[in-house]
């Protein structure tokens, strides 16, 4: 039986023929862990092993990964493996015992923020540090009101889903939630994305105030990654900003899809805007499939929220925890990650530019860094969202070997993010079999 589920690039059982091992481990999922979890593709992959940027299947073939940001140095990176073995047999402890890992990692990291931002908190995971960073806001504010854009995700806390539209229409968002549009560069009205996204957060914030609401924080992706990939044009941030400080409000960045060097231009996306948060949340990249994540912040900000409550979590902050985060910067700031995003980045960018003149299915691209987003449309002039031919091109890849998904409110672009370690070879890997799936698609 086919079911409509509500996520982008999700398999759909019944959909498409199985080969029986596939299908007898779907069936054992369904009966061992119930019904809410999904798979990726049509036909959902397996996979062993993974080492760098390939992935591998029970049979040994590798399959290119351009899409998973939770190993965001590649999988199996030996320097997290041989950092998190080693302390594991070591100790294992939380932040209520003195344990000298997580100061060191705290000022290393505090080390790339902007001045100002001068504390840092540990968590488990990005949803528990929204979770966290809420907290901390409507606390210093006095505030509830949250602003956030119309298809974002934040995590799956049960406060943190309630300001996240794209979890879809059956997870409801909260009264004290208003959505503001994406600061969609490709159908701006004005041509002015600043001015434009600055005027959705200054209405948002005045329907609050109307029904009696306090606005206590804006936050969004340096990226914008679930609302379709907007990266541009570089500090048109700086009127919405301004707009929820104006009104008592403070300032998030959600750094979990475009922190830690992602989009190239500097180690936080927020750093592209010219913009300093107030708060900052990080979480999947930083440990490199190890569970850490955190908020920083401004000392003033956090000092009401320390004042009134304690803070303890049992796995934030341990020492394996610690280790392994060190070990993703130590990597990203001395393998030149962060150039290497941005370089290789800007070649992959170029070569799927080059495919929009031989297949009129690719409105736009954009992205920064190894973070891009490619705009499938049915009619280029009119720009037409095509959602189906966005889901052959995803499926397509995988049968070809690479793996992608896909985003945005129509579900019409291609979501692209390789680890930061990709090659200039691998682009070309990439760009070769997009190339052949667009042409078959066609």
């Amino acid at each position: 039986m086919v079911t409509d589920t509500g996520m982008v690039n999700a398999f759909v059982e019944g959909a498409a023929e199985l080969d029986a091992a596939t299908a007898a481990m779907i069936a054992d999922r369904k009966k061992l862990l119930g019904p809410a979890y999904r798979l990726f593709y049509q036909r959902p992959v397996h996979f062993v092993r993974g080492e760098g940027a390939w992935l591998y299947d029970p049979e040994g073939n590798a399959y290119l990964d351009a899409y998973n940001n939770v190993t965001s140095i590649g999988h199996c990176h030996p320097k997290v493996v041989e950092a998190v073995s080693r302390q594991m047999a070591t100790l294992t402890t939380n932040t209520r015992y003195l344990h000298d890992s997580v100061l060191r990692y705290a000022d290393r990291l505090l080390a790339t923020m902007p001045e100002g931002i001068g504390h840092f908190m540990f968590t488990c995971t990005g949803s528990d540090a929204n979770d966290l960073a809420v907290r901390i806001a409507q606390s210093y504010t006095g505030g509830q009101g949250i602003i956030v854009t119309e298809t974002a995700y934040h995590g799956i806390t049960q406060t943190v889903a309630a300001f996240s539209p794209s979890l879809g229409e059956n997870v409801p968002l909260g009264a004290h939630v208003r959505t503001v549009p994406a600061p969609d560069s490709y159908r701006s009205a004005t041509g002015d994305v600043g001015a434009e996204f600055a005027a959705g957060v200054q209405a948002a914030i005045r329907d609050l105030q109307r029904h009696g609401i306090k606005p206590a924080l804006f936050i969004c992706d340096g990226i914008f990654s679930s609302d379709g990939v907007f990266d541009g044009p570089a500090g048109f941030l700086k009127g919405a900003v301004e707009a929820i400080r104006v009104a008592g409000g403070i300032y998030i960045a959600d750094e979990v899809q475009s922190g830690f060097g992602r989009t190239g231009d500097a180690m936080w996306g927020f750093q592209r805007h010219g913009v300093v948060p107030d708060l900052v949340t990080m979480g999947k990249p930083m440990g490199n499939g190890y569970p850490v994540a955190g908020v920083a912040g401004r000392p003033e900000v956090l000092a009401e929220f320390g004042r009134k409550a304690r803070y303890f979590n049992t796995f934030g902050g341990n020492a394996v925890a610690a280790e392994a985060a060190m070990a993703v910067l130590e990597a990203i700031q001395s393998e030149g990650l962060v150039e290497n995003a941005r370089e290789t980045g800007r070649y992959l960018k170029d070569g799927i530019q080059a495919l929009a003149s031989l297949h009129p299915c690719i409105g736009d691209v954009r992205g920064a860094g190894l973070f891009l987003g490619v705009e499938i449309v049915s009619d280029r002039v009119a720009k037409t969202p095509d959602a189906a031919m966005t889901t052959r091109i995803v499926n397509g890849l995988r049968d070809e070997r690479v793996l992608i998904s896909a985003c945005a409110k129509a579900a019409n672009v291609l979501k692209i993010r390789p680890p930061l370690i990709f090659t200039r070879d691998q682009a070309d890997i990439l760009v070769e079999r997009l190339d052949r799936v667009l042409s078959r698609c066609a």
